[in-house]
């Protein structure tokens, strides 16, 4: 009953802290993420005043919270138009790719690091946080701009690309031996999934539709929460799979599910970013900031320059470009789970810290920008 009493009063002062941050934003205007970021790294391991948190469970909370962020992400758009803005977007997209992950191959040449864990640093330094880009837009009221748009696309093609780039860098990182029948169902799994949610948008309304609100909430939640365990099953990343239940919703239904999820999104998504900074020991970081900074300073220049290019591809203004550079600059939960498979696969102990540290700066300034018109 101790235990349970202090664990309770636990997670009640972390929400109210957590409220007490919002409350801090809202009065300055400017995003929550940067504040439940340093939050979290003032009281976990090594903090100023580390607090014995329930791990297991703001653990989990932060994982549904990535899922409900992609989740709701996905109901934003049907497939068709999703399809429309991937045909629109893919050079961009390119782009992005080219122009974002080249630093991270750079850096980790310049350090001295073998080519596997070039690839990781690569690949973190290219995706974007869907999840932290998501809450910018819906934060700024900029969602259902041109330029919210325009982020949206990108954000897809990168989540889409994950879903391929993910199993095809575990294997990577077996040094090529693992299973190739493995890789190859799953990256056929991966295939059907994406197929059937941009084909299924008339089939999923009418599995969750219902005159209780109740019954819509608890049948969308579920099924996402089952996809994106099948996702993980596979080794593909779950939030992938959130993101494709997400888009084989459409309608009104998809609206009904967005109006009820949202509480439910906003708090477990505050766990996820308070999570992250728990995770991070500040003292681990000094040895690594001079590299991450720097990292950190040249990826948003290049952030900065996806935006105006996909902005003068898609005939939008500079303000609509730059609406979508910063935007896409914070990087978040793909490029942990990059960082963490990279570690488990046994490379240089730095790639996780510098890692963490250049998410950090990048969370932290990339919602700042967005702030500026």
């Amino acid at each position: 009953h101790g235990d349970l009493a202090l664990t309770l009063i636990e997670l009640g002062l972390v929400v109210i802290g957590l409220a007490a941050l919002g409350r801090v934003a809202h009065r300055f205007g400017f995003s929550t993420i940067p504040l439940y970021l340093v939050a979290g790294l003032a009281f976990g391991q090594g903090g100023l005043a580390p607090l014995a948190l329930t791990h297991d469970f703001v653990h989990l909370g932060s994982e549904i919270g990535v899922l409900l962020l992609l989740f709701t992400l996905g109901l934003e758009y049907t497939g068709d138009q999703l399809l429309g803005k991937l045909r629109t977007s893919l050079p961009a997209g390119l782009a992005d790719l080219v122009l974002n992950a080249l630093p991270g191959l750079v850096a980790a040449a310049l350090l001295g690091w073998d080519l596997r864990a070039a690839l990781v640093l690569g690949a973190v330094t290219w995706i974007s946080s869907s999840g932290i880009a998501a809450r910018i837009l819906t934060e700024s009221g900029r969602l259902a701009t041109p330029g919210g748009g325009l982020v949206l696309a990108l954000l897809v093609i990168e989540d889409l690309a994950m879903a391929v780039v993910l199993p095809l860098l575990t294997w990577a990182l077996d040094s090529g031996t693992g299973d190739v029948g493995a890789l190859v169902f799953t990256l056929a799994a991966v295939t059907v999934a994406l197929f059937l949610a941009f084909r299924s948008n008339t089939a999923m309304p009418r599995v969750i539709e219902h005159v209780s609100d109740e019954v819509v909430l608890f049948t969308a939640l579920g099924l996402m929460l089952i996809v994106a365990g099948l996702a993980e099953k596979l080794h593909v990343s779950s939030a992938v799979g959130a993101f494709v239940v997400g888009i084989s919703i459409s309608g009104q239904v998809a609206h009904r599910a967005r109006h009820l999820l949202g509480p439910l999104r906003d708090l477990f998504a505050a766990l996820f970013f308070l999570f992250f900074g728990l995770q991070i020991d500040p003292t681990t970081l000094p040895p690594v900031l001079p590299a991450a900074a720097a990292l950190c300073a040249v990826t948003i220049g290049t952030k900065l320059l996806t935006g105006a290019v996909a902005a003068r591809s898609a005939g939008l203004t500079r303000a609509e470009g730059w609406c979508a550079g910063t935007s896409l600059v914070a990087r978040g939960e793909f490029s942990i789970v990059l960082a963490n498979l990279g570690m488990s696969a046994g490379l240089r102990p730095e790639l996780g810290t510098l890692a963490a540290a250049y998410v950090l700066l990048t969370a932290i300034l990339g919602p700042l920008l967005a702030r500026r018109r």
